[in-house]
């Protein structure tokens, strides 16, 4: 049975799953399923198993599978589940509070999840942070927030979870996923999203990443404000002007509009020292 409080929603549809697993190239009907002699060479982590829904998807491919779920019963029924399958490792605890690098050795890392909705930007940020070894990350997530995570600049749906997204990863939007698919159905429809990593950050080696990501959250502070607003109480309004003048950017622009590569230029700019108009000569 599922517990509501847990934000769990199960995905009981096999034709469902097969479609998933295709996708994730775990599925021998898939176009290019992913070669025996690759899956030596990873590990999958799956966070919330449930059932085992998708865990023998993963399983199949013969890579280790470490297989993490919050809720202790459903840990105990799929220890048993695993007995079946020597590369399945079960994982009782949260997601949030597993070390990534720990469990599974160092090892190269795609993770599959189908993700609680209240907690899918906390997890995102948590497989973030162990962005060096994570090749892949395929999650069912609330369709809303999928389309946050794939939107472009300029639309209504790009905000600071899109930038997140970017900067480490390349995001693509495979399946839309229906209701009916859970049980229980949430209230809402599903995606499956695709991040492939590395994202813009790999074009940004210069860039200090926990200072440049406090400051786009700041650009997003209220997302209708201008930056030249947003930014006003840490850098003084006719510097970030100068800022965006230097770039080509209009003194009313909005975090909105600006690109990852952008805002990173725009975050370089405001750090880097004025010169001095007083001549050495």
């Amino acid at each position: 049975m599922a517990r509501q409080r847990l934000g769990q929603h199960f995905l009981a549809d096999a034709g469902w799953r097969e479609e998933i697993a295709q996708a994730i190239r775990v599925s021998q009907q898939s176009i290019s399923p992913i070669p025996r002699d690759e899956a030596t060479d990873f590990c999958w982590v799956e966070i919330g198993a449930g059932h085992g829904e998708m865990t023998e998807h993963l399983a199949s491919t013969g890579a280790p599978v470490y297989a993490i779920e919050f809720d202790p019963p459903l840990a105990a029924a799929l220890q048993r589940f695993a007995k079946r399958f020597p590369n399945i490792s079960v994982v009782s605890g949260d997601v949030l509070e597993t070390d990534i690098a720990e469990l599974t050795g160092g090892r190269r890392v795609r993770i599959y999840g189908n993700l609680p909705y209240y907690i899918t930007s906390p997890i995102l940020h948590h497989l973030f942070g162990n962005a060096e070894l994570i090749d892949e990350i395929h999650v069912v997530i609330q369709h809303e927030v999928a389309l946050r995570l794939v939107a472009e600049p300029g639309t209504r749906d790009y905000g600071y979870l899109s930038v997140l997204t970017q900067y480490y990863s390349r995001p693509e939007l495979v399946l839309e996923i229906p209701r009916t698919a859970f049980r229980p159905p949430p209230e809402v429809s599903s995606a499956l999203v695709t991040l492939r990593l590395p994202g813009e950050r790999a074009k940004l080696p210069q860039i200090s990443e926990a200072p440049f990501l406090e400051f786009v959250k700041l650009c997003f502070a209220q997302k209708r404000k201008t930056l030249v607003n947003n930014l006003k109480l840490h850098v003084k309004p006719e510097l970030t002007r100068e800022a965006l003048a230097n770039l080509n950017l209009r003194p009313d622009a909005r975090a909105e509009q600006l690109s990852v590569s952008t805002l990173a230029a725009l975050f370089e700019q405001l750090r880097l020292p004025k010169p001095s108009n007083r001549s050495d000569g």
